[in-house]
């Protein structure tokens, strides 16, 4: 098991994957700024937000670590609606939503993963 949150391979991926998604955002219409681009940084950031947490409160429970992958796993799959919108409003480009549309997927799997794990 890892010693920190930071040592968690979906938190990096998470991370560099928010990164990404506030990058791409600065490039929204203005008007976007209180709506989708907020909803979009907002939820690709709460994936490593919780894993942090929950990696935390597991040294008093592993069910409430557990809990936070849940909601990670959930900001993950909401992060993926808010790309259709952004290629649906065309904000980003087809295979920029394919490589993020991916990316988000993956890191789904491994939030499964990591929840399956844990005892």
């Amino acid at each position: 098991m890892a010693k920190s949150f930071e040592e968690l391979e979906v938190f990096k991926r998470a991370y560099k994957a928010s990164l990404q998604i506030h990058k791409i955002s600065k490039n929204f219409p203005k008007d976007e700024i209180f709506s989708l681009t907020d909803q979009i940084r907002r939820c690709s950031k709460s994936i490593c937000a919780n894993l942090a947490e929950g990696f935390a409160k597991q040294i008093a429970s592993r069910k409430e670590f557990k809990r936070y992958i849940l909601i990670s796993l959930a900001s993950s799959d909401e992060v993926r609606v808010w790309l259709r919108y952004c290629l649906d409003l065309e904000y980003i480009n087809k295979e920029e939503w394919q490589n993020f549309r991916q990316e988000y997927l993956e890191i789904s799997k491994m939030l499964q993963g990591l929840y399956k794990s844990i005892k």
